[in-house]
């Protein structure tokens, strides 16, 4: 791709707010965030490869002045990305404070002389799928290997090197956005999420002959009243049967209304006011219900009417959520999580340098420890250690560890192992350090994540984790850089 003159706009000095410590120290990091952006060059590699995978697809943006217009396009959208994964804000809430917040306009450049346009919680959404997700990850290992280079850390505004050598491994759960998967509930939302799109195609003025679907949707929630309440009633698990047959003669009638809707629609879109696009999305809501309707039938039957047990492997946990397992940690708070593994390693400064959300039927832990090792020692080069749990112990890891020249400090699964390798000073203090990971995964998740997870589908799961890496990952770096330049000062005076 030809060389892209790209001229920045002026952009207004902050105004100084006094008085409120906490907005200071958050308006400096996002100061300092901003020069990590610019001066290590992340932000023009980001920027550039989403350039070269646009012009692949519309050979049109190849001349200069398209260039130019797209690529700074994509600045303002990398940056509000990133505001808005720092404050944890939903789409809507962060479109509000945009439009407010001199700060964040300064920040991400719409804060230019003369004009302030505000932008709406469609577009931020967008934003966030103009990038690879592949392409930002492997982006984000590269910037961080390279301030292990005393030249780039400084360039940077780092004023030290960056520690890879020791590397600090655990696995967590982060949970389904969805309720507590309960049998006969998945009628009620899939009775929902039909009537929800027969309402859409009826208000387009496409109709059939059926009950209004409000109150087919108000019979639903009777029904799922009456179960609730049926709990501790004498004769209770009869009555609970027989409010189940009620309610699957309810999502069969409510299914066939869906089906009709859904042919129709096909048939006669071009008399609504939607796009093809927007027809297909609905179309693929009904889709996605109807083909596991039967199934969670079927599975309700077996568990209320049949009595029967069903594997966690085999149930249907969310008619939304293809991914969602069953994870047993084991924990006081938690004994059971609903949602997908996440694999994080840090180093250790708390920079999170290699991630992997898992999918369905993933491997132990075990089992991932040398993929994972692999993976990180093709960034870093300088990678001695690795500390981990004892869920990543095994013969053969510690074999592979010796292999490859690093210092095994995995917890080993014998306790009269353990209290032999406790005596290593080496091993003793990277295990230390190692009990730090589970903060880290803490502030990891609930700050930046969120938790639940908002995002369904795991393509924009892993999006979503990327960008949290990245923002994650900048904020612990400005904050190394403003405590050492505070350091620096001191020591002057």
């Amino acid at each position: 791709m030809e060389i892209i003159a790209f001229q920045q706009e002026f952009r207004p000095e902050l105004p100084n707010v006094y008085g409120t410590y906490d907005y200071r120290t958050f308006r400096d990091i996002l100061i300092k965030i901003d020069e990590l952006l610019t001066r290590s060059d992340l932000e023009h590699h980001l920027i550039l490869g989403s350039l070269n995978r646009a012009v692949e697809k519309d050979q049109t943006l190849g001349n200069g002045k398209n260039l130019n217009y797209r690529y700074k396009v994509l600045r303002h959208a990398l940056r509000c990305n990133i505001g808005r994964h720092l404050t944890g804000e939903s789409y809507r809430l962060f479109s509000l404070r945009l439009a407010d917040s001199s700060l964040f306009q300064w920040f991400t450049d719409i804060h230019a002389l003369g004009a302030r346009k505000a932008i709406s919680k469609s577009a931020l959404e967008r934003y966030e799928k103009y990038f690879d997700q592949e392409s930002v990850a492997d982006q984000i290992r590269i910037w961080l290997s390279e301030f292990s280079n005393e030249k780039k850390a400084n360039q940077a505004g780092l004023m030290s090197v960056v520690n890879f050598s020791e590397t600090f491994m655990d696995s967590t759960c982060v949970k389904a956005n969805i309720h507590y998967p309960v049998d006969w509930v998945l009628l009620r939302d899939a009775s929902r999420s039909l009537l929800k799109a027969i309402k859409m195609i009826r208000a387009q003025g496409l109709k059939h002959r059926m009950i209004d679907p409000s109150s087919l949707a108000k019979e639903m929630n009777k029904l799922c009243i009456q179960m609730t309440h049926t709990r501790r009633k004498k004769e209770g698990k009869k009555a609970r049967k027989a409010i189940l047959r009620a309610m699957k003669k309810m999502s069969d009638c409510i299914s066939r209304h869906a089906k009709r809707y859904r042919q129709l629609l096909l048939e006669e879109w071009e008399k609504t006011d939607w796009t093809e696009a927007q027809m297909q999305q609905v179309i693929r809501r009904i889709d996605t219900i109807l083909v596991q309707l039967p199934e969670a039938i079927k599975q309700a039957h077996e568990r209320i009417i049949g009595s029967r047990f069903i594997q966690s492997s085999e149930k249907i946990l969310s008619l939304y959520d293809q991914d969602v397992e069953v994870i047993i940690r084991g924990k006081p708070g938690s004994e059971v999580e609903f949602g997908q593994r996440l694999l994080l390693t840090e180093q250790s400064d708390g920079l999170i340098i290699d991630w992997e959300l898992l999918g369905k039927n993933a491997p132990s832990d075990s089992d991932l420890l040398q993929p994972t090792v692999k993976r990180i020692k093709s960034y870093y080069d300088d990678v001695s250690a690795v500390s981990t749990d004892r869920a990543f112990s095994s013969a053969i890891n510690d074999e592979f560890l010796k292999l490859n020249c690093l210092q095994n400090a995995t917890c080993p699964r014998s306790p009269k192992e353990l209290k032999k390798r406790l005596k290593d000073p080496i091993f003793l203090s990277l295990q230390t350090r190692r009990s730090q990971t589970e903060a880290r995964i803490g502030i990891f998740k609930n700050v930046f994540l969120g938790n639940p997870l908002r995002s369904r589908i795991t393509l924009n799961k892993r999006h979503a984790i990327n960008w949290c890496v990245l923002v994650h990952n900048l904020w612990v770096l400005s904050r190394k850089a403003i405590a050492d330049e505070q350091s620096k000062l001191k020591k002057a005076a």
